[in-house]
């Protein structure tokens, strides 16, 4: 059986905000406790982590050695583009970064092993101007690849 995505799912989104220091939301706004124990909606700068499609190789999906590659987007939002790009490159070598021939910062997945972390896409910032004031996202595309473990 191919190795589980929600496992990796929360392992990255866990990556992005411990490394980020700032909130990763689940293909949602990111939500923070106050001090009340009431929930909000995090202040930025935040990243939110969406699924987008796999890949899978090896076996068959029935066999329990086949590898999937997990794709994803990385959405950092900001209200100015040096903040936007702060984070976008924090992002970046959490999830890619290396120290020499080590990856800078360990990826655990339950009953998984990842064994590939890549930069797909790197768009850049994008700002969007309303009435309520000018918001930079900066997305970013990564793919993960696990065995089971």
């Amino acid at each position: 059986m191919t190795a589980a995505r929600l496992p990796v799912t929360r392992a990255l989104a866990a990556l992005i905000a411990e490394t980020t220091g700032r909130p990763c939301g689940t293909g949602e706004l990111p939500r923070v406790r106050r001090a009340s124990e009431e929930w909000v909606a995090a202040p930025v700068p935040y990243t939110i982590l969406d699924s987008l499609p796999g890949e899978f190789s090896g076996p068959p999906l029935w066999d329990w050695q086949a590898d999937a590659a997990w794709s994803y987007q990385v959405t950092s939002v900001a209200e100015r583009d040096d903040q936007a790009q702060w984070l976008a490159d924090r992002v970046r070598h959490a999830v890619v970064g290396r120290v020499g021939d080590r990856w800078a910062h360990d990826l655990p997945v339950s009953q998984a092993r990842v064994i590939d972390r890549e930069l797909a896409y790197d768009a850049g910032g994008d700002t969007s101007v309303s009435a309520a004031g000018a918001i930079v996202s900066y997305v970013q595309r990564f793919t993960i690849t696990v065995t089971p473990a």
